[in-house]
Parts: structure tokens; sequence; C-alpha cells
């Protein structure tokens, strides 16, 4: 393992950022030299909490140094981009907390930053790293699953809406901040953890549903200004034929869902709780299951830099550290986002929509700084 360390500047130390420097705490490449959040009080606490040397209420102070190699981005969707995009100019590469922006627009500009500015960019999908999807990557890799066709992309949260039901603040459940509700909050990570899976097909037309109908604490519903939706529904095409369809729930009147899953012509499988389907031994009907707690620590003992899949973060460090190849999530969080957006779109408009569409139409929602 290499020992070169990596010196970080975190931008916003609230309930994300604290997750995020947990993280890097627990990473040996990793080495947080400095913080900047505009809540003075709290960046202080943040700051002693986790040996942070220096701290700044203007994120640009930060970015003036040059001996940070690379910043973290934990703010609100419609502030990723602005952020992001000063960073990648003042030469830092830069890790973001999901989804990658408040609109697809804006993840555009951000991928187009950093390429002009040659630097890493990398947002935070941590079910990419899971060890389900690890193994069902193998799986569809090795041909386990034969021609792949049709993908399920489901979240559930029975009654989880951020603030209106006893956590989070306002600004989760407010398109002004926040850009959109449980697609933009929960629907990322498993819409990105099926496009990663299936090879990121190319996006062709979107047809979708959004909903806010459950009940809510009146105060908090006045008080929180909660537009965004709390059911989204969508159905994806792809080109060549290869289908998704997509259920994310912060609020609804059921028990659970079933967990993604990836269906192809010689088998399937399911994520939560992993499984794994065929009718190929000897004409008869084969569920099985699969150990990964040991899959796991073997790769670890086999595998060269198996450590730099633990994790977002982990993989971010071994990225910058040259260990490995940065793997696209800034694509494929774009393409998450388009999806998003198109679902949207498609519920404004009543009709399946195009990827020319949402082209067209998608507008900036970037906090002006």
């Amino acid at each position: 393992m290499s020992e070169k360390k990596i010196r970080i500047g975190t931008i916003g130390v609230g309930q994300i950022g604290k997750s995020h420097l947990d993280a890097y705490s627990r990473i040996p490449g990793a080495e947080v030299v400095a913080a900047s959040d505009v809540n003075k009080d709290e960046l202080g606490r943040v700051a002693e909490r986790f040996k942070i040397a220096d701290t700044y209420t203007d994120f640009r102070k930060l970015l003036e140094r040059d001996d940070i190699e690379a910043v973290d981005v934990c703010l609100h969707n419609n502030m990723h981009a602005p952020v992001t995009i000063a960073a990648l100019k003042a030469g830092k590469h830069v890790y973001c907390e999901k989804p990658i922006a408040g609109s697809y627009t804006d993840g555009v500009a951000m991928v187009k930053a950093a390429k002009a500015c040659r630097r890493k960019l990398s947002i935070q999908l941590s079910t990419l790293f899971s060890k389900e999807t690890r193994v069902a990557k193998k799986l569809i890799e090795d041909g386990q699953l034969g021609c792949v066709y049709h993908a399920r992309s489901t979240g559930f949260r029975r009654r989880g809406r951020p603030y209106v039901d006893g956590y989070g603040t306002s600004s989760f459940v407010q398109k002004e901040t926040a850009g959109g509700g449980a697609l933009y909050d929960m629907g990322v990570y498993h819409i990105a953890q099926m496009l990663y899976l299936l090879g990121q097909p190319s996006v062709e037309r979107v047809s979708g549903k959004t909903y806010q109908e459950m009940d809510m604490d009146k105060t908090r519903r006045k008080n929180g200004r909660f537009n965004v939706e709390e059911l989204g529904l969508g159905f994806v095409r792809f080109a060549g034929g290869l289908t998704l369809d997509i259920i994310e729930a912060w609020s609804i009147c059921l028990n659970g869902f079933e967990g993604s899953s990836i269906v192809g012509s010689a088998g399937g499988i399911r994520l939560q709780p992993f499984s794994y389907h065929n009718t190929t031994a000897t004409d008869i009907d084969m569920d099985a299951t699969f150990n990964l707690d040991y899959a796991d620590w073997r790769w670890h003992q086999l595998r060269e830099n198996q450590d730099a899949y633990d994790s977002p973060q982990n993989h971010w460090i071994a990225a910058l550290q040259g260990r490995v190849p940065l793997l696209p999530t800034d694509q494929i969080a774009l393409q998450t986002m388009l999806i998003s957006e198109a679902i949207y779109l498609s519920n404004k408009l009543g009709r399946e929509v195009t990827v020319k569409d949402v082209e067209k139409t998608s507008r900036s929602t970037a906090l002006k700084l």
C-alpha cells in the first residue's frame, strides 16, 4: 500500500460533513488539514473533535491554499456545482456528496469543468462499493445471468421524510436547496447501483410520476415549505432494448419493497437480501445464496489493493494515490441525474420524454455564493 498522504480540505461540516470526516479518520492515507463552514461555532466544535488544524468561514480562503490536494464538498445539492467548479478551477481534485448537483445541466457543467481543469471528480455513491454490488458485478461479468434485459431499482421508507418526520433540516425538502426529494436523496443510490451493474447503458426514453400525498405534521409542513416528492416512479428504455423500472419512497403505506434486482436469460440477482436464481440446473428452478463475507475476506487476501473498494472514500484516496483507476462515479451520477430529471419532466408533461427533451429544458438551480 502506498504511504503517500492525501491532504484534504472539507467544505461543509453538517450531518454529511461529519460522516465524511469520520470515514477519513479510518483511512491511513487521508489527512484532513482544513475545514470550512459558515457556522463558525459548529466549525470550531467539529475541528476540535477531528483535530483539524485550520478552519475558514469562507471556503474560498481554503481553496487558496496550495498545500491541499483535494477537497470534499458536503453542502446542499444546489451548492454542489458552484463550489465544485470553483475548487476544480483552483486546481483541486473534488470528492462531492451525492447527488452530483441539483439539476442535470449543473451536473454537466461540473463534469466539463473537471475535464477542462484536468482534475479528478468523484461523487459519493456508496452502493457501488457494497459487498452485494461487487459480487453481483462479478456474476454478471462472468456471464452467469446470460443476456441481461431488465432491472428494477427500489428504495423504501415507511415514513422517513426529512424534517417533517422528525429528523434533518427543512433544506432537505425544499426545491430551492435540494432540487428534488426521494429520487435525489435515496434514489440516486439505487439507480446508480443499477446503472453500474448494467454497464452504463445509453438512456433513450423515460416516463415517470411523482407524488406527495401522505399526511404530515401541519406545523412542520408550513415551516418546512415541503415542495418535493415523497414517492417517485419511473420506467427507462435504454439503447438495445434494456429496461429499468424505478420506485423510490420516502413515505408510503406499505411494509416494504423487495430489494433491487437484475434479470437475464440465464439467471437473476436480487440485491437485498442477496440471492441468485436460475432455471439451468437440469431444468429445475433454483434459488441460491452466497457467502458474501467470506468472498470479501478471500478477495482481500488474494487481490492487490482490494481495500480500495471498501467504501467510496477508500476508493477516492486510493485513486489519488495512484493505486487504482478512479471509477466513473461522476458519469454514473450524471446519468442518474438525467433519469431523475426526466421523471420530473415526464410528470410535468404527462408523457414519455427523451434525452433531448431533458437537455433542452434543464435549467441551472445552482445557488449564487
